[in-house]
């Protein structure tokens, strides 16, 4: 008897109850032989996107953020419209 018709006898003695289990053993175990789909084949071409992108990123302009000072003053000026002292 192979191993494969030991594994199905055994198998065909297990109750209802257990075989989604058994299933999803099985799926897992087909999905740890699948090969990596994630290859490095081109190490430099990826640090060359990977460089080029932080220097795009470097480059990027922050705005100054006035908003919240905006925010403050206002806040303050509502607070002296009602008499509140600060």
């Amino acid at each position: 008897m192979t191993i494969r018709e030991t594994a199905i006898a055994k198998l065909q003695k297990l109750p209802n109850s257990l075989l989604p289990q058994v299933s999803d053993f099985i799926d897992f175990l087909m999905y740890r032989r699948q090969p990596s789909t994630i290859t490095n084949d081109h190490p430099d071409e990826l640090a060359e996107t990977w460089a080029s992108w932080f220097e795009s990123v470097d480059q990027l302009e922050i705005p100054p953020p006035s908003s919240v000072r905006d925010y403050q003053q206002h806040l303050l000026s509502k607070y002296r419209q009602q008499g509140l002292e600060l």
